[in-house]
């Protein structure tokens, strides 16, 4: 049971991988390598900044609306991804 829960787990973060990959990008090019969404010059990280200063998701999509409601929930589902992918239950 133990191993199939860590299977499952495991293709969830590949699923978000590959989600994140349709989502985000890094060129050289653009805003000198910054992960941003794709199909814009938005950077990621102002996402961060919105919600951790208490803003919601709904007022970062106004202020860029080149970005999708759906590349930023994918972007969050990744960063939860990564963050519990090797956290111990409690």
């Amino acid at each position: 049971m133990k191993s199939s829960g860590i299977i499952a787990a495991r293709r969830a973060m590949e699923r978000a991988v590959l989600d994140r990959k349709l989502v985000v990008h890094r060129d050289a090019e653009i805003l000198g390598g910054t992960p941003v969404f794709v199909g814009t010059r938005v950077p990621v990280k102002i996402l961060f900044d919105y919600l951790e200063a208490g803003d919601s998701l709904d007022v970062f999509l106004a202020e860029y609306p080149s970005v999708t409601r759906e590349q930023a929930v994918t972007a969050l589902e990744y960063a939860r991804e990564v963050l519990i992918a090797d956290a111990h239950p409690a």
